[in-house]
């Protein structure tokens, strides 16, 4: 009950946090202040406009900050591992989002010139408090999948932005030479009649178009510039297809994992014994008495269904924490059937 308050009251705080810093950008929300300035000679005053935020936006960000200091160390106390709560992403993270609003504060009372420079450094790297976001993904499972599968897809958006890269330096030449064709004889360099004055231009155009995105504001005027233009579209479209079925694979078979793990009965969650191995064949009995032969992974109904919901939450087990192993190549998925025909995933590794 405990943690479930904790991890509410954690996920509200970073939803009210997240929101905060929306409205504070707001201008129903912000006040243009005036303030004077002595200059050092003390006969001049240099008039400064400043922007206040409205407080009671302040005060609510202050609470949340104090709840996630207070999360955060509670959370480095309790940590059985210190270097490994160290080197956690999430955890740098809340680091980085909460360090700022204490310098701010520290420092809001100096007038000294180096003080005020700090402060409005900090004031613009305020973005970091929306890498809070990132803290959900200790409360919903979908955020942890879908890092699992962007982790896992490295591969394939590396090859992505490769082939984008390439597109995006061929098209862009094409196009910068192809507008060339109809100039007129007395604009030699096209200047005037197109907008493709240069290649590093053409490099926005190209990544515009090979998206699909079509901003509109760049546009080739002739014949030969709207065929590479096609062209460009047509090749951008096929290039982002290819990598997509692959991620989309990742994020399915993490999803289906997830969610094996999750049908696991909770009493079995915290200790559930070992797989049968494959050189200790064990034996069940179906509903119809009937003799059958069980390895690894095997699943056999039993009476009152005993031994199929051990043997299935071990396997279930045993496919979830062993998809990471997985990746690296030292274990594998393979099917086989169980004594009554169904069709099994087993794990064939450590």
């Amino acid at each position: 009950m405990a943690y479930e308050f904790i991890a509410f009251a954690s996920l509200f705080f970073i939803l009210v946090s997240i929101t905060t810093f929306c409205l504070e950008t707001h201008e129903a929300f912000n006040t243009i202040i005036n303030k004077t300035e002595q200059v050092i000679n003390g006969t001049e005053a240099v008039l400064q406009y400043e922007i206040e935020t409205d407080p009671a936006l302040t005060y609510v960000e202050g609470v949340c900050v104090v709840w996630f200091t207070f999360e955060f160390l509670v959370r480095v106390i309790f940590s059985p591992n210190k270097l490994e709560f160290i080197k956690n992403l999430l955890n740098i993270i809340d680091f980085v989002a909460i360090l700022p609003f204490y310098l701010e504060v520290g420092l809001s009372g100096l007038s000294s010139k180096a003080a005020k420079d700090v402060l409005g450094f900090l004031r613009v790297v305020r973005f970091v408090r929306i890498l809070r976001i990132f803290k959900l993904t200790r409360h919903f499972v979908g955020l942890r999948v879908l890092g699992h599968t962007l982790r896992a897809s490295t591969n394939e958006f590396l090859l992505l932005i490769i082939f984008l890269a390439l597109g995006v330096l061929i098209f862009a030449t094409m196009i910068y030479y192809a507008e060339r064709v109809g100039a007129q004889p007395n604009d030699p360099s096209a200047s005037e009649h197109t907008q493709f004055k240069n290649i590093p231009i053409g490099f926005w155009w190209a990544v515009v178009t090979m998206t699909t995105l079509g901003y509109g504001d760049m546009y080739p005027r002739t014949w030969s510039g709207m065929l590479v233009g096609a062209l460009c579209a047509l090749a951008g479209v096929l290039t982002i297809a290819m990598p997509v079925p692959v991620i989309v694979n990742n994020f399915g078979m993490y999803y289906s994992l997830a969610m094996a793990k999750q049908k696991l009965p909770r009493k079995r969650k915290k200790h559930i014994p070992p797989a049968p191995q494959a050189s200790s064949p064990t034996f069940c009995k179906t509903d119809l008495n009937m003799a059958c032969n069980s390895t690894q992974g095997d699943i056999c109904l039993g009476k009152d269904n005993q031994l199929m919901e051990h043997n299935r939450s071990s396997v279930l087990y045993r496919i979830y924490h062993g998809f990471l192993t997985a990746e690296k190549g030292t274990m594998e998925f393979s099917h086989t059937k169980d004594c009554t025909g169904k069709r099994l995933l087993l794990l064939n590794g450590p």
